[in-house]
């Protein structure tokens, strides 16, 4: 078997048209995530892993589906939920918040977890309030040696769910003009990639897409989704893939974000094939550059 090389991809892009600049998550959110993690573990080296990712985001549907109807717009349900930007600590100090992770974590079907999941998934139910958010204050602070192994995708699955809703129903506040940073409007989440959308307005444009609420926002392309240069932007894949996702590297701040591109894959899902191109961030790591945006359902080693 060949060595996966990386190639260097330099290519522009010219003026942007106008476009809605901010897109809260939608109401299937997880439901996509789900179906395209499920697809994408069909011969793959880590398909254990992203069926137990698919059971996670499918609990996190079913328990985002419980807070309202899947149906465009605010969601009505909330009367007390910040209006945007989220306030993490109000968030989790919310009641709604330990709710909707516990029901996550009874979501899950057992025979979906090993073991070790299960055992998991044990402790932190039983784990007192406080400690529970002393691992997420953790979490959000990106501090996940702070975190016991394995706690991270659960815990995660949980905030994902409630920044979730939090942001559909705070759409009210969401910037009207253009958010040219690289940390989510909604909630100061940094993102776990960045999508080249196709159809319509949307062609050719990409936005970045939050780890966390799940919301998008446009941001101009060749600019780091980390420091936000646009000196010593380049584009990294690997040799003889699809083309549907790259590695945007800075020589500026030495980060890197994923970039994946619909024309290539029109079904991607950024949160879903970014756990199925861990091989391109091993071979960027080696050479030389750091993710700036985590995965929040995979806990670093």
């Amino acid at each position: 078997m060949t060595t996966p090389q990386l190639i260097t991809d330099g290519s522009l892009v010219g003026e942007m048209p106008a476009i809605p600049e901010f897109e809260p998550p939608p109401a299937d959110l997880f439901a996509r995530r789900a179906e395209r993690l499920v697809r994408l573990a069909n011969s793959h080296a880590m398909s254990g892993y992203l069926h137990f990712a698919g059971a996670l985001c499918q609990a996190q549907q079913k328990v985002l589906d419980a807070v309202a109807p899947r149906a465009t717009g605010p969601d009505s349900a909330h009367q007390s939920a910040p209006s945007l930007p989220i306030d993490a600590g109000q968030a989790l100090g919310q009641d709604a918040f330990h709710q909707r992770l516990m029901s996550v974590l009874d979501a899950l079907p057992a025979d979906a977890l090993p073991a070790p999941a299960r055992a998991t998934r044990q402790v932190l139910r039983n784990l007192p309030p406080v400690q529970l958010r002393a691992a997420c204050e953790a979490l959000l602070a990106g501090q996940y040696h702070r975190l016991e192994p394995g706690w991270m995708p659960f815990i995660a699955a949980g905030m994902q769910v409630h920044w979730s809703a939090l942001a559909r129903a705070g759409t009210g506040g969401a910037p009207a003009c253009a958010h040219q940073d690289p940390s989510c409007p909604a909630c100061g989440s940094a993102p776990v990639g960045s999508v080249v959308r196709i159809g319509g307005a949307h062609q050719g444009l990409r936005y970045l897409a939050c780890s966390l609420c799940g919301s998008q926002w446009h941001y101009t392309r060749v600019k780091c989704g980390s420091c936000e240069s646009t000196k010593g932007i380049n584009y990294l894949s690997i040799e003889g893939g699809s083309g549907a996702v790259k590695a945007e590297t800075c020589d500026e701040c030495g980060g890197y974000v994923k970039i994946f591109y619909m024309e290539r894959d029109a079904e991607l899902e950024v949160g879903a094939d970014d756990l199925a191109t861990l091989a391109l961030d091993i071979l960027v790591d080696e050479a030389g550059f750091q993710r700036t945006g985590p995965n929040l359902l995979l806990q670093p080693g």
